[in-house]
């Protein structure tokens, strides 16, 4: 058994940039981040668009961009939080800046600023097309000036110690798929979101929902899971995760159009194509039913090739790897499951329902997306709730400086010599399938009430198997999948 004072599970953004935030304002303080694959694998590396915020007066406002947050969130936002998130973006971003994120310029100097669906205004710092894996790159490298923060790669949280309503750490297993525990005064959760749950989806294969899982578990609170986002544009392939096609692409001119050359979305929202990824959403998904097709297309061909060239590098990379030329054709794009706008219930600092737990990114509920995130506000989230919680982090380790004592058992795990990587697979498959028709189905307006005998059927075939194999990290993944999905459906069904 291990001891710390502050576990942070997770390596994306909201998990780095609070690392480096506490590790400066307590130097003395020890830290483990552990993640559960290589360091530089997470949510935030495959985030493309940008960071939307308010460098300046000239080109947005503090209130437009409240206004457009609100307006996408469909009345379920808060307001304190939202005004809060916006506010305090400048300064967070000027840090980001600091720590050597290359956010890009024009050729005068100033910010080229991005338009996304839901914008108002292009307010959208943005590094290429490749914003989370420069983001990711700048915030590794801050990383490693701090001798405090040990790191921890391949390392699987299974569950939360828990223990009167108090979170005392995590047990974990190892890449040998041993278990062991590491208790600690605070545990923050930034372990991203759950996107694997649906058979078509953008998030890489680590989002299978485990942090949101752990913390049901455990009693925390978890709210909103009916609010699940599908990006508009996903590139049509046979891959799993599907390819992001970023929405800065239809800020930037490109047209959605269906079989028959015709832009379509026009007839669903006055904004067009650059509507809100839920509106898009639906938008696609009924012109598919209409056609019998499985996508509609995006069209660039009308767009400046070196405009394009600059701004899309990787895009353009990635559509000729599966064959696409987009200077030439139309690319074939689906809505794909994105990003779970609820999740953990956190206060304005962090905090979930438990004492001594934290959460914070995709995994977390802090109010400002409600039903619906408006895009490129979840990196400026995840960097203002680092913030956040690193001064509460701080104050609370001020107060109480010994690892409180845990006394519950952490559940030693056997190493089973059967395995059921078939059967494993298989039921993966079928509650990812589930999941996407179920989106379809509400997206479509069809009946969803028999989904709920589905996922619980579904959930008790699951369970059975975890019983049975605890030392196995998929089996795990499985449940939390499960799990999740069990949420999602069920907070839709008696919302």
């Amino acid at each position: 058994m291990m001891q710390t004072d502050v576990l942070i599970i997770g390596s994306g953004i909201a998990g780095l940039a609070f690392a480096i935030k506490l590790a400066e304002r307590k130097p003395k303080t020890d830290i483990v981040l552990v993640t559960k694959a290589d360091r530089f694998e997470s949510n935030t590396k495959y985030a493309q668009g940008g960071i939307a915020a308010v460098m300046d007066n000239i080109h947005s406002s503090f209130e437009s961009h409240i206004s457009d947050t609100l307006k996408a969130g469909k009345g379920f936002s808060n307001i304190q939080t939202v005004r809060m998130v916006v506010e305090k973006a400048p300064k967070r971003l000027q840090e980001l800046i600091a720590w050597g994120t290359p956010f890009d310029k024009t050729s005068d100097g100033k910010w080229d600023y991005g338009l996304e669906g839901g914008h108002s205004v292009a307010r959208i710092l943005h590094h290429k097309d490749q914003t989370g894996l420069a983001l990711e790159k700048a915030l590794l490298q801050q990383l490693s000036r701090f001798k405090n923060i040990q790191f921890q790669t391949e390392v699987f949280a299974t569950d939360l110690l828990v223990q009167n309503k108090r979170c005392y750490g995590a047990q974990f297993l190892d890449k040998n798929e041993q278990s062991f525990s590491i208790q600690s005064n605070i545990t923050y959760l930034a372990t991203g979101g759950s996107g694997q749950v649906f058979s078509k989806t953008t998030n890489p294969l680590i989002a299978t929902g485990d942090g949101l899982a752990m913390a049901s578990r455990a009693g925390a609170v978890v709210e909103h899971m009916a609010f699940y986002q599908f990006h508009p544009t996903a590139l049509v392939t046979s891959k799993n995760p599907v390819f992001l096609i970023t929405e800065a692409l239809r800020g930037f001119g490109a047209y959605l159009i269906n079989h028959k050359g015709e832009r379509f979305v026009f007839k669903h929202h006055p904004e067009g194509e650059l509507a809100t990824r839920d509106i898009l959403s639906e938008a696609i998904f009924k012109e598919m039913q209409k056609t019998g097709h499985d996508h509609v297309w995006l069209d660039c061909r009308h767009l400046d090739r070196e405009a394009l060239r600059s701004h899309f590098p990787n895009i353009i990379l990635q559509c000729k790897k599966h064959g696409f030329n987009l200077f030439n054709e139309p690319i074939p794009v689906a809505p794909a499951a994105h990003y779970q706008c609820g999740g953990i219930k956190v206060n304005r600092e962090g905090k979930t329902t438990l004492h001594g737990l934290y959460a914070n990114g995709e995994c977390a509920s802090t109010g400002l997306h409600g039903a619906n995130r408006l895009a490129s506000n979840s990196l400026l989230e995840a960097v203002v709730f680092a913030h956040e919680a690193a001064l509460s982090v701080a104050s609370e380790l001020k107060q109480n400086k010994t690892t409180a004592g845990f006394s519950g058992r952490t559940g030693s795990v056997s190493k089973n010599p059967v395995t059921t990587t078939v059967k494993t697979a298989h039921l993966k498959k079928a509650l990812q399938e589930l999941m996407y028709r179920f989106y379809l189905n509400k997206s479509l307006e069809m009946p969803l009430k028999p989904f709920g005998a589905e996922i619980d059927s579904l959930f008790s075939e699951i369970k059975k198997l975890s019983v049975y194999h605890k030392s196995s990290q998929s089996i795990w993944e499985l449940q939390n999948m499960a799990e999740t999905a069990r949420l999602i459906i069920n907070d839709t069904l008696y919302e």
